[in-house]
């Protein structure tokens, strides 16, 4: 009886949380766009992505299909096209962090999930742009391939590396919050002085690459942008 008291229970904690990083997502891509041309800049993968980490890559799935529906009904101006888009940058992006972090569990996996993720992003948006986007668009597959050195990739890749040093940055204030409210239970580090250290180095680092990656964003798109949500 008290096993399936605590099973259900685990279920209830994991529900709630998947629920609350679904929001934390929607509200994070709400309150900060930047639109580039038909393309849409947010944070809200490195959202995802963090919760993934600690729920696995389904729930980076559902994550990820959830806030995609909802920006479709709600701020979207693409309607099906931007909401299928939006689902395989989102799932590329966490699947691939949370699944290698899954099985290496040090700031080591973290950093090369996080690297892996930028990888198979930015490839996998290629791909999606040249099979999607000229259909969407109405142009021709050379017209979509034309954009790619001077658009596609320069905006997919600046964003996966914004979204993968916002990860850093989120991750250890992320892991206290849930902690503290019980949704998670992980051990607490046995030298505490030195995890200070680190985490305070990595935030360091994070906040660094963030404000390159938003440097090399504004810089390679030439001011060519529009914020959303002001």
């Amino acid at each position: 009886m008290n096993t399936t008291l605590n099973t259900t229970s685990e279920k209830l904690r994991r529900l709630t949380a998947i629920a609350m990083f679904c929001a934390l997502s929607y509200i994070c891509m709400f309150v900060f766009r930047i639109k580039v041309s038909f393309l849409t800049f947010d944070a809200k993968d490195a959202v995802t992505a963090t919760g993934a980490m600690f729920f696995g890559p389904l729930s980076a799935l559902v994550i990820s299909a959830v806030v995609a529906v909802l920006e479709m009904f709600t701020v979207s101006d693409t309607a099906y096209y931007g909401c299928i888009m939006n689902f395989i940058s989102s799932a590329a992006f966490s699947v691939t962090a949370s699944l290698i972090y899954k099985y290496r569990r040090k700031l080591s996996g973290a950093i090369l999930g996080l690297s892996c993720a930028v990888v198979v992003t930015t490839a996998c948006m290629m791909v999606a742009n040249l099979l999607i986007t000229p259909s969407f668009m109405d142009v021709s597959r050379t017209a979509v391939q034309s954009m790619i050195p001077t658009l596609l990739l320069p905006f997919n890749l600046t964003k996966a590396f914004f979204n993968a040093s916002l990860v850093l940055l989120l991750y250890k204030p992320v892991t206290r919050a849930l902690r503290a409210t019980g949704l998670v239970h992980m051990p607490v580090s046995s030298t505490p002085a030195r995890g200070h250290k680190t985490t305070a180095t990595v935030a360091i680092v994070a906040v660094i690459l963030i404000a390159l990656s938003i440097f090399t964003f504004l810089t390679l798109l030439n001011g060519q942008f529009e914020l959303y949500g002001k």
